[in-house]
């Protein structure tokens, strides 16, 4: 019997498969419980086409997080901080800081994106890198300079 599973079954298939079980284990488990419907020809064209629009919706997600790397890439942001002697930072750059100097200059960007390679503890510039998603990465360089 072929039903079109209404959500994740360990063992089965993942939310919209369709899939080809035994009668029994279509009637007495997933149809009582509510996990699947019995596939028809109208439910199995649905399911192919909300596949479809969310490859497409997925499609236009990554488009638009390449254009937001492709302008943040190379940027160099300013985060004023307290430096004690010798240009020593009292603690340490942190993302939430760079994430609110880059909302400053027009970008929004998680704190939680945000990868720096090492500690900023002294005044200078650094590397930072903003990982949008997998496979969309942008780099980015932190000035650490003295709070006036």
């Amino acid at each position: 019997m072929k039903v079109i599973l209404k959500a994740d079954v360990k063992g089965s298939g993942k939310k919209g498969d369709v899939i080809e079980v035994s009668d029994g284990y279509a009637k007495n488990f997933l149809l009582k419980k509510g996990l699947a419907e019995a596939a028809t020809a109208g439910g199995i064209n649905e399911v192919a086409q909300k596949r479809t629009a969310d490859a497409y919706h997925k499609a236009e997600t990554v488009k638009a997080l390449k254009e937001s790397a492709a302008k943040l890439e190379g940027t160099t942001v300013t985060v004023a901080i307290r430096v004690g002697e010798n240009g020593r930072i009292f603690g340490s750059v942190t993302t939430a800081q760079i994430a609110a100097a880059l909302a400053e200059a027009g970008y929004e960007v998680d704190k939680k994106r945000i990868t720096i390679n090492e500690p900023i503890k002294n005044v200078g510039v650094y590397d930072a890198e903003v990982r949008f998603m997998e496979g969309v990465v942008t780099k980015i360089k932190v000035n650490a300079v003295p709070l006036a």
